[in-house]
């Protein structure tokens, strides 16, 4: 007989041939794994598909059925979640991507963000008196590169035609489908301070409300763009009529990027760059984007005895705290447009450089404030891995959820409000100009071991990302953890960090911790000078693919605070 008795806690009692057991239990102990993880790995031998939302893993599944890449699976998936998603993706975005191709055994990365308009000068900035770009409205709204993104993947590692790539997208955005419950939390938040700009309501809010949980909403003007991306190609979007209406949306609305900054843009092939932590060669894209600050923060947590201090420990947070801090002072200071500035990526990412930062962490203190370095010279996720081999590790957003507001009439989407990231500071490597693309916080990642596939994974969530991809990497590889466990696993966040815009961390910034960490973890760091504050919401969305060589099999894992799904076949 199994009796649940629930009080402070649950304790699970067996009475069975006359014995009595009982054993403390939390509400979502499973039989076997860590305690804290919400389901098993999905284990497949054919494909694997993980993204934030079921409907799209649905779809990306299905095109991997019909022969179809991992790239083709992925761009079908990325168009469904501008769908279903719109709170954190869409054509209105940017997209970077990390493809392992399975034929050349290689790795590719592509850098598919936009540019700022070029007729948006600083001294409008000036004018305006302002002395940050807003977060919403027409000025931070900057070229989306996403549909561009797509095409240059599929020139490149695609099978199927395009237009069976976005057919089931089209199809669902013509019928409907149920929102789910964490995106219609977020479209509510966004309709609070976005809902009010033109053309809004009239895509997002059928009848004048917001869809519920499980109400069916369609996008009938998605639907009407698609269809011309998947049979006129990137063109129909950067030189036709979906660019000539951006382009007069944004005139009558006091902004700048025009028909001419759309026809002009182009996305750039990039080496990704790689640092090694314990064996294993972690690959992230040099900047515009933030990816190497999760090398930066791993080469210096490398030096510690990370599996002896052990997840739930202040040694570990506050070490991996100070070394984050360390990072993001050089992300302040030098990451930005490398068209605009010579960025040195190789010894910021260098063991040597790790070696003389992690001089300056007092393991018993936590710092206020550092320097950067001194050298010389709201999102979705997405990762698809196929039959072949190949794997792709795909990221692409809006930036702050919704994106700008800016809803261009029919066309079923919202422009991006990534030129927010850039700083007006004169003399900044971030600092705005016509035509730069700014700095940018999303980043895909890929693992290999011995020069093979490993590990496809990302962690949507901002400024957040490079510190889940370091917790996620020394959850592998140091805890031992399985590929789902590293994503349920409680997370901490450090804020409060010097930043790219400008800002300067002056008072140590401060932690948030996910339940999960002991109170005497929270004393002892609090004894070490850290602040600690508790933030719902901010820990990120993982999704993640990994590969065993020896049994020829994926593993699956999607995050358990989100609505996705990993699946396989």
């Amino acid at each position: 007989m199994l009796r649940l008795v629930k009080g402070m806690g649950i304790k699970l009692t067996c009475v069975a041939m006359g014995l009595v057991i009982s054993v403390s239990a939390s509400a979502y102990d499973r039989i076997t794994g860590k305690p804290f993880a919400s389901r098993s790995e999905v284990i497949a031998r054919e494909g694997m598909v993980a993204t934030s939302q079921p409907l799209a893993t649905q779809v990306g599944l299905d095109i991997l059925k019909q022969g179809g890449s991992a790239i083709d699976a992925a761009i079908a998936a990325n168009a469904m979640l501008g769908l279903v998603e719109p709170t954190g993706s869409g054509i209105g975005g940017d997209l970077f991507a990390i493809v392992w191709d399975a034929e050349s055994k290689q790795l590719y990365g592509l850098n598919a963000s936009g540019r700022s308009p070029k007729l948006l000068t600083t001294e409008i900035f000036s004018a305006a008196g302002l002395t940050k770009i807003p977060s919403f409205g027409p000025l931070p709204v900057s070229v989306p590169g996403a549909v561009d993104g797509w095409f240059e993947l599929h020139n490149r590692f695609g099978r199927l035609p395009m237009t069976s790539l976005l057919s089931p997208a089209i199809r669902y955005a013509r019928n409907g489908f149920p929102v789910s419950e964490v995106v219609a939390y977020y479209w509510q938040m966004n309709v609070d301070r976005i809902g009010h700009y033109p053309g809004f309501s009239a895509t997002f809010m059928p009848g004048g409300k917001v869809p519920q949980k499980g109400d069916v909403f369609k996008n009938p003007g998605l639907a009407a763009t698609y269809e011309k991306i998947a049979t006129g190609g990137r063109d129909a979007f950067y030189k036709g009529d979906i660019a000539r209406v951006i382009a007069a949306y944004m005139k009558e609305q006091g902004g700048y990027l025009s028909y001419e900054d759309l026809a002009a843009h182009t996305s750039d092939w990039v080496t990704p760059v790689s640092a090694n932590y314990r064996g294993y060669d972690v690959w992230e894209l040099p900047p515009n984007g933030q990816g190497i600050a999760a090398l930066q923060i791993l080469n210096i947590l490398e030096q510690y005895d990370i599996e002896g201090m052990g997840l739930d420990s202040a040694d570990y947070i506050h070490t991996f705290v100070e070394a984050k801090k360390l990072a993001f002072e050089d992300r302040a200071k030098y990451y930005a447009d490398p068209a605009f500035n010579d960025i040195p990526v190789a010894p910021l990412i260098s063991k040597e450089y790790a070696r003389e930062r992690r001089k300056l962490i007092d393991p018993q203190k936590a710092a206020k404030r550092y320097d950067a370095g001194v050298i010389d010279g709201d999102t979705v996720y997405l990762t698809v891995a196929d039959s072949r081999g190949n794997m792709v590790s795909l990221i692409q957003s809006n930036y702050r959820g919704m994106g700008s507001g800016m809803t261009p009439p029919g066309l079923g989407f919202i422009l991006q409000n990534r030129g927010e990231l850039f700083t007006l500071e004169p003399g900044h490597s971030n600092e705005y100009q016509p035509g730069k693309r700014p700095f940018h916080t999303i980043i895909p990642a890929m693992v290999t071991r011995n020069n093979k596939p490993w590990l496809s994974f990302g962690v949507m969530g901002g400024a957040t990302q490079p510190q889940m991809h370091a917790q996620i990497i020394v959850n592998l590889i140091d805890f031992g953890m399985n590929l789902q466990e590293a994503g349920d696993a409680p997370r901490f966040i450090h804020s409060g960090s010097s930043s790219p815009t400008g800002a300067l961390m002056k008072d140590g910034g401060s932690i948030s911790l996910e339940r999960g960490f002991s109170l005497s973890t929270e004393r002892e760091l609090l004894e070490r000078g850290h602040k600690l504050e508790n933030i719902l919401g901010i820990y990120g969305g993982y999704q993640a693919i990994m590969y065993d060589a020896d049994k020829q099999i994926y593993y699956g894992a999607s995050e358990s605070r989100k609505d996705g799904q990993a699946a396989g076949y």
